[in-house]
């Protein structure tokens, strides 16, 4: 009997490490244009959504952050009051094909940063609240957000989705199926200076933007990707969102690289008007998370005994 109460203890203790590094947030359930990219696997990207107006169908992509919340960019929403002709569509794969595992939602408000004009100028951050909230599934998951003022490293895996363009003025072809393309975070000096190089605009990288791509260009963001996320993997396998597509110059040329919303810089802006949005750092290597796991586990412990 002995023997069994400690094997029972044991699985109990591994259930419970396990169910703390499975985060809710940032793991896809299913393991099965962007320009220089690829078509993303079925499930791949469950926070991705897919934002459509009744006059010009897709226009800007977003991530769910929490089941009432889409987090996406301030310029998808030239008008925020404007709400109305808006509709955005979580669990959705294809742009123009059959998605079975899709749910559609009105929105009832857009939040801005107050004083936001211009992407180029920061600030390019939209909370669209949802009029119903999802449903969570394989296809429909939130995404982790980073801890304030987290920075992401170059050597880190990191991808953009989304159904934008191509190329410059090419539209994503045939179903339209979600596209993705990793590219690596660049430094904020190394994209200043490479916006220099035969300057055509001023470009300022402020302190909440970043940049990610090549420097050969290639491959990059487009039209149609904005308000799409920036995502890198942390070392426990999950996702976390580290920028929003916000503008470029052109699409994937050399030193044009994208340049995203910083999202870690505006975490006290989301928290302000979010509940419940799942934190994690650049690292899982924190005593938060590990905190976190050892709670969870003697809670698991206390539940067994008492049900005994």
């Amino acid at each position: 009997m002995r023997h069994t109460s400690g094997i029972r203890t044991a699985f109990v203790v591994l259930f419970g490490l396990w169910m703390g590094e499975a985060q809710e947030c940032g793991r896809p359930q299913m393991t099965n244009r962007i320009v220089g990219g690829y078509s993303a696997s079925e499930g791949a990207w469950p926070w991705q959504v897919d934002i459509q107006t009744d006059r010009d169908g897709h226009v800007c992509g977003g991530t769910i952050i929490s089941e009432n919340w889409v987090l996406s960019a301030a310029h998808c929403f030239p008008n925020p009051n404007d709400i109305y002709p808006y509709i955005i569509y979580a669990g959705r794969q294809q742009l123009n094909g059959w998605n079975p595992d899709e749910t559609s939602h009105r929105i009832s408000r857009v939040v801005v940063p107050l004083g936001y004009t211009d992407p180029q100028l920061g600030q390019d951050i939209a909370l669209v609240e949802l009029a119903t909230p999802v449903r969570w599934s394989d296809r429909i998951q939130p995404i982790c957000l980073p801890y304030a003022n987290v920075e992401f490293n170059s050597d880190m895996r990191c991808m953009i989705t989304g159904w934008g363009d191509i190329r410059d003025g090419v539209a994503l072809q045939g179903v339209g199926a979600l596209q993705e393309v990793q590219l690596p975070i660049i430094d904020s000096k190394t994209c200043q200076d490479m916006f220099l190089i035969n300057p055509t605009e001023n470009i300022d990288i402020g302190n909440d933007m970043m940049c990610a791509g090549f420097q050969q260009g290639g491959k990059d963001s487009c039209q149609g990707d904005s308000g799409g996320p920036l995502v890198c993997q942390v070392s426990d396998g999950s996702w976390v969102q580290a920028g929003i597509v916000s503008f470029g110059l052109g699409c994937a040329k050399p030193n044009r690289p994208g340049v995203y919303a910083k999202v870690s810089s505006f975490i006290n802006f989301i928290q302000n008007h979010v509940g419940g949005v799942q934190l994690k750092s650049a690292s899982s290597h924190i005593w938060a998370d590990r905190v976190m796991v050892l709670i969870r586990t003697l809670v698991l412990l206390v539940l067994v005994q008492l049900l005994r």
